[in-house]
């Protein structure tokens, strides 16, 4: 069987001689390109190793595939990407600890408003990374944006902070939480609404052990089968709407009825004081509110590191993003107004478990253990997607020679990547039992065709930080090294649209989105460094240990092999 029609520069792949561009390599671009396209200017090129052309179709009738390759083998669909970015940003915070923002803003009404405004932001910066997934539809995010715009030592900066701290640290976060609200459903003081004793050596390891299971079953799961994975995050998706919507009826219910199942009377100020009565006037406590609404809303940026899987990137990267916001914004924006219109502002403001309050308060014992399971549950949706991801992205790298090579081989460590024969649907019959059929239908066309390697790795990093890490220093360095890198990242879509106008973008945002957001980034940024400086230096000596391993590592390479690293078709950047 022949690939050819995937191949970005062969003459019977379609997608390279449609009316808009002609088969004799007459693509339109800038005169100054600052990245030298290969000579069809596509912008792929055959030593990619099997990047496809920008929006060619997915050849299912294909019966193997490139063994060694994940983008030839597109498997992720819209649903999949929507669950992944779904299951990315609703985690643990909306079910856990909206005090922040309640305590900062002063009064509900404001509360409301930082958390649709933080949605709005977070929607920017989505929208901006949805442009530049159409015009660079490779696996791999910011890390490949970088690189190609700003040049291989931005990428790899980004590759060192968000491989070894950012990605593994936020997964230990959401695995330690899951630990926690496991302990506590299933604890004897399940029913207390007060935060657990976790200073006891004993807590704190079945914590630990808890949070390390999560992370074992979801490494398991994403590394028998992309399919499984991303079904799995599907299902996890539809868990988390419905939980949120279950809050959201329960709420209104209880505001209307004015009745719970407990001696609780639900809160009546709602109906007799201002909404906006006792909203903070101060700049500082709005930033930190609005700081605490965006740590939520994180997690938006990491379905673009999968991109070079999706069927159809340029239509559906923006379709995922432009549903997945304001889903999950509205879901936010109810689950927040249920709270408000329950429990009093004291309570929301002092509650680190606000959903199992709510539950207790509304259910007594059952609701604060059902609530206590949904939490957990949606931790592990976004472990498992947090999973999936950030072992692309580790896969990336080693495809790219940020990382050993060893980080960019699909299936079992040292075996023969020959092409896989795939098995179909149709090869089950109806006779099959349930779980034949279910088994298949989850897992058929690529059982161990993932980056297995770039799992496990990810995963053993994760588990160092679950055993080892300090969370408050980690969260620290997610604020400030993740949000220079979105600025950077989101930057360079500006100089893109400048640099290269003709460039082929099948979505456009306003120029405005990127403006916006890179402004919000800089406020963040400042208001981190200013809050904790020690804290922000420490992340700065860390990003810049990254140049000299750059330097040795990537650079020593290319000096080493000169212009052999053919696989890198875009040239660094100022060179013509």
């Amino acid at each position: 069987i022949s690939l050819s029609g995937e191949d970005p520069l062969s003459p019977s792949n379609p997608a390279g001689r449609t009316p808009q561009r002609p088969l004799n390599h007459s693509r339109s671009f800038s005169v100054t390109s600052a990245f030298d396209f290969a000579s069809n200017l596509f912008p792929l090129s055959t030593t990619a190793a099997g990047y496809t052309s920008i929006g060619a179709a997915r050849n299912n009738g294909l019966d193997l595939v490139d063994g060694g390759n994940l983008e030839k083998h597109k498997s992720i669909t819209y649903l999949n990407g929507l669950s992944l970015i779904v299951g990315l940003i609703i985690g643990s915070g909306i079910f856990s600890s909206p005090a922040q923002v309640t305590t900062n803003a002063g009064s509900p009404g404001a509360s409301l408003v930082v958390w649709l405004v933080a949605g709005i932001l977070a929607w920017t910066g989505a929208a901006s990374y949805a442009e530049l997934g159409g015009a660079i539809p490779l696996n791999g995010g910011a890390q490949v944006y970088l690189s190609k715009i700003f040049g291989d030592l931005f990428g790899f900066l980004f590759t060192w902070s968000s491989v070894f701290v950012l990605k593994p640290g936020s997964a230990a976060i959401v695995a330690i939480i899951f630990g926690e609200y496991i302990v506590r459903a299933f604890s004897p003081n399940s029913t207390s609404t007060d935060p657990l004793p976790n200073t006891t050596v004993s807590i704190i390891w079945i914590n630990k052990g808890i949070s390390l299971v999560a992370v074992t079953l979801v490494t398991l799961l994403n590394c028998i089968s992309t399919k499984l994975a991303t079904r799995t995050g599907d299902a996890f998706m539809f868990f988390k709407f419905f939980a949120l919507l279950s809050i959201a009826i329960t709420g209104l219910i209880v505001a209307v009825t004015n009745t719970t199942l407990t001696s609780f009377t639900p809160n009546q100020d709602w109906k007799t004081t201002s909404w906006f009565a006792g909203t903070n006037t101060n700049a500082s406590n709005w930033a930190v509110a609005l700081y605490a609404g965006l740590w939520a809303f994180d997690g938006w940026d990491n379905t673009n590191f999968v991109l070079g899987e999706f069927r159809n990137p340029g239509r559906d990267l923006p379709r995922v993003i432009h549903t997945a916001m304001p889903l999950v914004i509205l879901s936010y924006l109810l689950a927040t107004l249920s709270y408000t219109l329950v429990l009093p502002d004291k309570i929301i403001a002092s509650s680190n478990t606000i959903a199992v309050t709510f539950g207790a308060r509304v259910f007594g014992p059952i609701g604060s253990l059902v609530l206590a399971l949904m939490v957990s549950g949606s931790c592990l949706g976004a472990l498992n997607a947090t999973a999936f991801t950030s072992g692309r992205l580790v896969y990336a790298a080693g495809k790219e020679g940020y990382l050993p090579a060893v980080f960019g081989t699909v299936g079992m460590p040292g075996s023969d990547p020959k092409p896989l024969r795939l098995r179909s649907n149709s090869n089950i019959s109806s006779d099959s039992s349930f779980g034949s059929r279910l088994l298949a239908k989850m897992m058929v066309d690529d059982i161990f065709f993932t980056p297995i390697t770039a799992v496990v790795f990810n995963s053993l990093l994760t588990a160092l930080y679950i055993l080892t890490g300090s969370f408050q220093t980690l969260i620290t360095f997610c604020g400030v090294a993740g949000y220079s890198f979105y600025f950077l990242t989101v930057l360079g879509l500006i100089v893109l649209r400048i640099k290269e106008p003709y460039l082929e973008r099948p979505y456009r945002t306003w120029i405005s989105t990127p403006i916006i957001f890179c402004c919000v980034s800089l406020f963040l940024l400042s208001r981190g460094v200013f809050a904790r400086p020690f804290q922000s230096i420490a992340v700065l000596v860390f990003v810049g240990a990254g140049v000299p391993v750059w330097w040795v590592w990537v650079r020593g390479k290319d000096g080493r092999e000169g212009e052999g690293r053919e696989w890198k078709f875009w040239r660094r950047w100022g060179r013509r």
